[in-house]
């Protein structure tokens, strides 16, 4: 089965370099043939590599662009500019760390990552969260999901609050990915409030394969002088390592 790495960019909030990173970071962590294919308003700056077709438009009410992430959901629709086979959607604020090769092999029909209260260190096991970071599933097998929201998309909007919990809920199916394989930066690697100041930021641990940046602070405020964060959860860069990563794999 063929394989396609997806990723969206839409807005100003992340530039061409945070495509272009991704996309070169994949190529090093992915072994043999595959897609990777950018859905996105402006294909400016944009490594000629990367396929590039437009973000779907299916009538989202101006402020859906603006919050979560709703424009996901035209992933799903049955046919998406004819690609075919497994899909791997990955933000662009994530940080490919090891092999992807057993994303792409894990059997389970749609796998998503588990982002709730399990998504910490030491965390009891408690109900799964599926979330829209990092997520696999095959090219057009889950048309329900696109489908159903626009049955109703300012209603669902409404109800679900954010993208992922629209997903959870008009998937056929959910599964989430082992727990130490996607980590959150904000709570496996930041130090604890109020002590940013002092502590280092821990580097990912072996076993992680993506490290998640989900909301603030994005992996360009951790390669830049000065302090990032909002308080009492703050912290000082530049971070050696995020900008190692970041100038290795093409970034400014």
């Amino acid at each position: 089965m063929d394989r396609v790495v997806l990723c969206m960019k839409w807005g100003t909030l992340y530039g061409p370099d945070y495509v272009n990173v991704l996309y070169n970071a994949v190529r090093a962590h992915l072994p043999g043939p595959f897609r990777f294919v950018c859905l996105t308003d402006d294909a400016t700056g944009i490594d000629p590599g990367v396929e590039c077709f437009p973000v779907p438009d299916f009538g989202l009410r101006p402020d859906l662009w603006q919050i979560g992430g709703w424009p996901k959901i035209g992933v799903f629709q049955r046919d998406l500019y004819g690609l075919r086979g497994r899909a791997l959607f990955i933000d662009l604020d994530m940080m490919i760390l090891s092999d992807l090769t057993p994303f792409f092999d894990h059997p389970a029909p749609f796998i998503a990552t588990d982002m709730g209260a399990n998504w910490k260190p030491r965390a009891g096991k408690g109900p799964e969260e599926p979330g829209t970071c990092l997520f696999a599933f095959t090219l057009g097998a889950e048309p329900q999901i696109f489908e159903r929201f626009n049955e109703d998309r300012n209603g669902h909007a409404h109800r679900f609050g954010l993208e992922q919990n629209c997903v959870a809920a008009f998937a056929h199916s959910v599964t989430c990915w082992p727990a130490d394989w996607v980590i959150s930066f904000k709570r496996h690697l930041r130090p604890p409030a109020l002590l940013g100041a002092v502590l280092p930021v821990r580097r990912p641990p072996a076993s992680a394969k993506v490290l998640a940046f989900h909301g603030r602070p994005r992996p360009l405020d951790l390669i830049r002088k000065g302090w990032w964060g909002e308080l009492p959860n703050i912290g000082r860069g530049p971070v050696g390592w995020m900008r190692d990563y970041w100038l290795r794999y093409g970034g400014n």
